[in-house]
């Protein structure tokens, strides 16, 4: 079997899929969180959260008697979300008030892994090219202006003999367009969170953004964010 074929066969099992879409988050979860988020049996989580590890997709972290598992890195993160994004829209309706708000909050703003994505993402990836800070001639790049502004606006250098790209685009599943990805993208949810202009609403990937961050990507970026859609510059 090719190494495709065995990636493919990872993520074609419903219980799978849940325990990386999950993971999408960004954060460590238990195999016991997970087993309760998927519905199935400890044992069963166990099996299959095994088999991801094998395969390549996970990592798994032990403190203790805890088992923790997280997303193997970045690509693994980019592969699950571009997976949902290419998915058939035809998943059922959410059921319940909860549910729906959930997947509205989601829709607005959310974390994809370790940068941002929904609306405000995809609002945030528009205004860094229009701003010429990320060109789009041969792919994505970060420009002088825009490595400037990575220093200036976020505080980031990037590390010597750094692999990972300074900037890749990432086809969000909800908005079908690509939001930012790469050190760039991790780079700016990091400081959002640090600073407070996003704030993780419940334990989900949904973020609300604050009236400081509402003020900051304005100012940086010529974003104006509410509690609704993100309007571009």
């Amino acid at each position: 079997m090719s190494p495709l074929a065995e990636t493919a066969g990872l993520l074609a099992d419903r219980t799978r899929a849940a325990f990386c879409e999950a993971l999408l988050d960004g954060r460590a979860w238990t195999a016991g969180e997970l087993a309760r988020h998927a519905g199935v049996r400890p044992s069963t989580a166990s099996e299959q959260l095994t088999r991801l590890i094998e395969g390549g997709l996970l990592a798994e972290e032990r403190q203790g008697r805890h088992r923790y598992v997280r997303l193997a890195g970045p690509e693994a993160a980019g592969l699950i979300e571009a997976l949902a994004a290419y998915a058939p829209d035809d998943r059922p309706r959410p059921h319940g008030l909860r549910a729906s708000v959930r997947l509205g909050a989601e829709a607005r703003a959310r974390t994809c892994y370790d940068h941002l994505a929904g609306r405000l993402g995809v609002a945030l990836a528009d205004a860094a090219i229009a701003r010429g800070l990320v060109a789009t001639g041969s792919g994505l790049s970060v420009t002088p202006s825009g490595r400037t502004w990575l220093a200036g606006a976020l505080g980031y250098e990037r590390p010597a003999g750094a692999r990972r790209p300074l900037v890749r685009d990432c086809l969000d599943w909800t908005e079908r367009r690509p939001h930012l990805a790469g050190a760039l993208g991790a780079a700016l949810c990091a400081t959002a969170l640090d600073r407070g202009w996003v704030r993780r609403i419940g334990s989900g990937r949904a973020v609300r953004v604050t009236p400081e961050g509402t003020e900051a990507f304005r100012e940086l970026l010529g974003v104006t964010v509410g509690q609704g859609p993100a309007a571009g510059p």
